[in-house]
């Protein structure tokens, strides 16, 4: 109960609005990358998304059983649900089933763990992964085996690199533990299987680290809001998970050679994203979704936190009266609740389930805006819908920056029967992402010859609000402010759907007139 209980509540909440109806744009790559032949994603794998290729492969196999979005999700879904019971049965192990119980609903419910349930990307399969690695931890310290545990965390780093940061932590929590050198060995033959395993995926990630050039240094605030997203968005909920992290690190360190909840949660919540913030301080590399796993570790604390605080309340107050000057055990030492308590130890699982009820109620309009697609950076459904209405066959279509093709790798039947300009091979036939483009004056050729031609794209980028760095995409703007004038357009998000026509030629003059002043925009 304590373990499966949390996974039917994040499999409930994963199917809730599992069908937003259209695709973000990392999603779309997941879709458009995993519908390609195994060698044409071998071979994107050696100029792009490297980190990605064993994910894509899995995809690859899910989506040839039925293409869909509902399906690209399902196994975000089924990862977070098993996520949620992996949390369920390290609080059990650690401490007792209703620790579990409560950690394993409170990850089950917390905003994050449903956002990434339901994308279309590895994420929720990397905590799923680390989560289980952190479980077979646990049970190799206790006499289990190490090689099950190098091989879950060998895949998982497999997943997502990132995952590695994982070894900090189950290190620190050796040393908190105080193991001997049996554990450390045994341990540290696994950790070098997973890093020589791993050599592969470093050396030819770091040859595509121009994909990540758009991170920034993470601050302050970018740890306290992660802070926040792993005990709770809202202030209430907030506040009172914080406090019971807090006191459930009194079981920090428990005796010699036995790991304890708090010494493997801290680690777990604490180290992963630390590390990656001041790595990232040299060279950005941190974005949170990188660290979705180590958000195992905050519920595991915040249970423990709760359960040392029935402990307390039952030891204190056995007869109606407080017990002065009584030294507490440790939290894995505590009894269970004595019938003569302040709450019999029969409803204590009950009442924690109802409080985990009462902060899931607070949190509960963040899950459901969270379903909305509009949530997303993007929504290239809708993308998709406009040029289905308005683009017509025949019509020249000029995606701006290359990026934006996305859209129509997506959702190809709204754009069927269309040209496009500057494409001058496809993503699966040239290794790509979205495609080989044509070079700048093959480009403008093309462009001479057409009078009106429909533009998908960045909204910043035709504001001026960022320059390309691609000569490509520099003639393409080049060339629309010079030679044509934007007519109707569609906005949606942060793509714009745009209709551009040839400026008319002054008479007895070969140049193009200027274009008119646009309407201000209020």
């Amino acid at each position: 109960m304590s373990v499966s209980l949390p996974a039917l509540v994040m499999f409930g909440f994963g199917f809730w609005g599992l069908d937003r109806g259209g695709m973000w744009r990392d999603e779309a790559v997941t879709f458009q990358v995993a519908r390609r032949t195994v060698p044409q994603i071998w071979r994107l794998l050696h100029g792009v998304d490297a980190v990605h290729g064993l994910y894509y492969l899995l995809m690859h196999a899910v989506l040839g059983i039925r293409p869909g979005e509902v399906v690209l999700r399902l196994p975000s879904v089924c990862a977070a649900a098993l996520t949620a019971g992996l949390v369920a049965g390290l609080g059990a192990r650690l401490v007792r089933p209703r620790v579990g119980l409560w950690a394993g609903l409170l990850y089950a419910i917390a905003p994050m763990t449903g956002h990434y349930a339901q994308e279309g990307r590895s994420y929720a399969l990397v905590a799923a992964g680390a989560t289980g690695a952190t479980l077979l931890f646990v049970r190799a310290v206790q006499g289990g085996s190490w090689r099950a545990y190098g091989v879950v965390l060998g895949l998982t780093c497999w997943l997502h690199e990132f995952a590695v940061l994982l070894l900090l932590a189950h290190a620190v929590s050796l040393a908190l533990a105080r193991v001997g050198a049996r554990v450390w060995r045994g341990w540290g033959c696994a950790a070098g299987a997973v890093g020589v395993a791993l050599v592969p995926m470093v050396l030819v990630s770091r040859a595509q680290s121009a994909q990540v050039a758009w991170l920034r240094k993470p601050t302050w605030e970018t740890a306290g809001g992660l802070l926040r997203t792993f005990l709770g968005p809202t202030d209430g909920v907030y506040w009172a998970c914080l406090g019971l992290a807090v006191v459930g690190l009194v079981g920090l360190v428990g005796r010699r050679g036995e790991v304890t909840c708090a010494g493997v949660a801290l680690p777990l919540a604490v180290l992963p994203p630390a590390v990656l913030m001041l790595v990232s301080q040299v060279s950005p590399l941190y974005v949170d979704r990188y660290v979705l796993y180590a958000l195992s570790g905050a519920p595991l604390l915040v249970a423990a936190g709760a359960e040392w605080v029935a402990g307390v309340g039952g030891r204190l107050r056995p007869a109606g009266r407080p017990e002065r000057h009584r030294q507490l055990p440790p939290l894995s030492k505590l009894p269970p609740r004595s019938k003569t308590g302040s709450l019999p130890g029969s409803l204590l699982p009950l009442t924690g389930v109802l409080l985990i009820a009462l902060a899931l109620s607070h949190q509960l309009p963040l899950l459901s805006d969270d379903r909305d697609p509009g949530r997303r950076p993007d929504d290239l459904a809708v993308v998709a819908r406009v040029a289905g209405r308005d683009v017509r066959d025949g019509d020249s279509v000029l995606f701006m920056p290359a990026q934006t093709r996305n859209a129509a790798l997506a959702y190809p039947g709204a754009f069927r029967g269309v040209r496009d300009v500057a494409l001058a091979e496809s993503g699966a036939g040239s290794g790509s992402l979205y495609g080989r483009e044509v070079g700048a004056e093959t480009l403008l050729r093309r462009v001479a010859g057409l009078d009106r031609v429909w533009v998908v794209a960045d909204r910043d980028l035709l504001a001026g609000r960022w320059r390309p760095g691609s000569p490509v995409e520099r003639a393409k703007l080049a060339v629309l402010a010079e030679q044509f004038v934007p007519g109707e357009e569609s906005v949606q998000g942060d793509v714009t759907v745009r209709l551009y026509v040839r400026r008319p030629v002054v008479s007895g003059s070969s140049r193009p007139l200027p274009a008119p002043p646009r309407p201000a925009r209020w």
